[in-house]
């Protein structure tokens, strides 16, 4: 609903076993079904499922995916294995996954705008890049954004963090051009001295 509303330039291509149309949208019954190339797999299904769509985006290479479900690294030690199975061949695949467990992301370029989350606002567009590792402060921040009138740039809601990392999206938006202020949510860091080297840079 989200690509569709925020008029995304690119092609949209739902996909889902059962349904022919999905908001409006010729719906696929697998991957492999689309015709075109495809840059980014939002992933939405139970946790238990998510693993062979991973090697069907492998099969289709696909450049990156977002895994929205839970299930994963947080629940336990099965969770956390499934997490680490999807990771490792994603990598494998030469794919990037945000996520597992998280809101997903959005552009406000104009022209290119992209909102690949769940949340029911839209920022204005601007300069502030944020990234969140919980969800829950994620919709908090777009909906002050909004509210506030404070102009957004790029959002990514990175939750368990399984290969997108805080490290990987300030390197990124130290380049970019529409950034100039960087706000970081983080719960927990994967590599502390890396972190600060990087920051203390930007």
């Amino acid at each position: 609903h989200n690509l569709v509303t925020r008029d995304f330039a690119g092609a949209i291509y739902p996909v889902n076993r059962s349904a022919d149309v999905v908001q409006m949208a010729h719906s696929y019954r697998t991957l492999s079904d689309i015709p075109g190339p495809v840059d980014l797999a939002v992933i939405v299904l139970p946790h238990d499922q998510v693993l062979a769509v991973v090697d069907e985006c492998a099969r289709k290479q696909v450049k990156a995916l977002v895994v929205i479900g839970a299930g994963f690294a947080e629940t336990g030690e099965a969770g956390a294995a499934l997490q680490q199975e999807i990771t490792e061949r994603a990598r494998r695949a030469g794919m990037r996954l945000v996520g597992p467990n998280c809101l997903g992301l959005l552009s406000t370029e104009p022209g290119r705008e992209l909102n690949a989350t769940f949340a029911p606002t839209w920022p204005p567009a601007g300069n502030v890049a944020v990234s969140s590792q919980s969800g829950a402060v994620g919709l908090a921040i777009l909906d002050y954004a909004r509210s506030l009138g404070i102009g957004i740039s790029q959002f990514v809601s990175f939750g368990n963090r399984a290969d997108v990392s805080s490290n990987d999206l300030l390197e990124r938006w130290e380049v970019d051009p529409r950034t100039r202020v960087i706000l970081l949510y983080l719960e927990s860091f994967g590599n502390p001295r890396r972190f600060m080297e990087i920051a203390r840079r930007v």
